[in-house]
């Protein structure tokens, strides 16, 4: 069995001007599950590019688009499994924002727990059995990371996913989810050019929206939500 991830973030991780950070996401349980959530999600944007007169060239990305469409989007993935992560920067500590390496390391930290959590959640749910997924693929929005930072956030999941992780202050090693995981793949991606990371966008941006206005509670049965700290 194979798990498709596809993400963005909302917000800037920037403790100083802002209270919030968002990851945001959908996963996918098998490649026909995702062939059909593009095809799906390309009439969506089709009607509404057509009904809001953007051109075809243009991008339909959450900032550019009206609330109302947006939320015509949202419901379109209603049959997709989608997860979130909100991260309460106030509440970190000011040393994690005092060098970019700590900054990226703790957004991965975060990344990881929220998909962590989605997929503990469907194990639990029975729509997943940990030992018949073999792969995963991951798929975020590109930015500005560096080679090694990509490669430190793949690590990451591996060893969570695939390898397990070892905690050396209380000498005890933690099993993988996944114990016949066999690869992780991760892709930074051009929203432009895949279909699924400007889903992942719209995602991420209505659970923003919704924690600033502290209508949090409407994103419980929707979406599968994990709070950090």
């Amino acid at each position: 069995m194979e798990i498709i991830v596809y993400s963005d973030e909302s917000g800037t991780f920037d403790k100083a001007h802002n209270d919030i950070f968002v990851f945001g996401g959908l996963i996918l349980l098998s490649t026909e599950s995702r062939d059909n959530a593009v095809r799906k999600y390309k009439h969506v944007e089709s009607i509404i590019r057509k009904s809001g007169n953007y051109s075809k060239k243009e991008e339909l990305k959450a900032c550019k688009i009206t609330n109302k469409q947006k939320g015509e989007i949202f419901r379109s993935l209603n049959d997709c499994i989608r997860f979130g992560v909100v991260i309460k920067q106030n509440c970190l500590l000011d040393r994690i924002f005092e060098e970019k390496k700590s900054k990226q390391r703790y957004l991965d930290y975060a990344f990881k727990i929220g998909l962590k959590n989605c997929l503990k959640a469907l194990i639990a749910e029975g729509k997943i059995k940990a030992c018949d997924v073999d792969s995963m693929q991951v798929h975020v929005d590109e930015h500005t990371t560096a080679t090694n930072g990509r490669y430190e956030l793949r690590e990451c999941l591996e060893q969570e996913f695939k390898v397990g992780t070892f905690n050396m202050k209380y000498d005890k090693f933690f099993p993988p989810l996944f114990p016949n995981m066999k690869s992780v793949d991760l892709d930074y991606c051009n929203s432009a050019k895949i279909t699924l990371i400007r889903a992942a966008d719209i995602i991420a941006n209505k659970i923003y929206f919704e924690t600033v206005n502290n209508n949090c509670e409407v994103l419980c049965s929707k979406v599968y939500m994990t709070y950090l700290p």
